[in-house]
């Protein structure tokens, strides 16, 4: 029987989230935004809630693409908002809006937001020995990052929401001990340990 992390375990949309992408370092600003864009939707709500809505997502924002997300107007906020299904926070939708613009700002100074994100870690994905036995909600790096993110203007992405993302995106391995996951990505990825 395959070892997972406790919190995936539904034999369903949740464990398959965890076995195909949570966690797996990621390099592609894409799905990079598609993953801050869940976390600022997610604010309040349920990941399973993030997930079963995912293809809702896809369908308003046009399959998460930033550079067409920047340009939406009051007319496609309203059709997001009309779309049935969907979360009806224009707070959030226009945060995604907004995002997106920062998002590529980020892009047009460094490249891409893949390079800005993982050259805090230098590439590396962190392993936090103590978050094995006291899991973390935010640390030292996200802290960081999210007081980064909001100075340049991205909104609904606090150290807590940025932590989730480095947990999403492999910047962080949070995978319990136990989990296949986990000794995957300490063998196949650059890691660096932290007590």
């Amino acid at each position: 029987m395959t070892e997972r992390c406790e919190w995936c375990q539904d034999g369903g949309m949740m464990e398959k989230y965890h076995d195909e992408e949570w966690g797996v370092p990621l390099h592609d600003d894409q799905k990079q935004f598609e993953f801050l864009m869940m976390e600022a939707m997610q604010c309040g709500l349920s990941w399973n809630l993030m997930l079963k809505k995912r293809e809702i997502f896809r369908q308003c924002f046009d399959n998460f693409d930033y550079k067409k997300i920047a340009q939406y107007d009051d007319t496609k906020i309203q059709e997001i908002m009309d779309t049935p299904g969907m979360i009806r926070s224009i707070r959030k939708i226009q945060a995604i809006i907004n995002n997106a613009n920062v998002f590529q700002r980020i892009i047009e100074e460094f490249g891409s937001f893949d390079a800005w994100l993982w050259g805090y870690t230098q590439g590396k994905t962190r392993v936090y020995k103590h978050h094995q036995s006291t899991p973390a909600a935010r640390n030292e790096l996200s802290d960081a990052i999210g007081r980064e993110l909001k100075k340049r203007g991205f909104k609904y992405l606090g150290s807590i929401t940025v932590y989730a993302h480095l947990q999403a995106c492999g910047i962080i391995n949070d995978h319990e001990c136990r989990c296949f996951r986990y000794a995957d990505i300490c063998a196949n990825y650059p890691v660096e340990f932290f007590d």
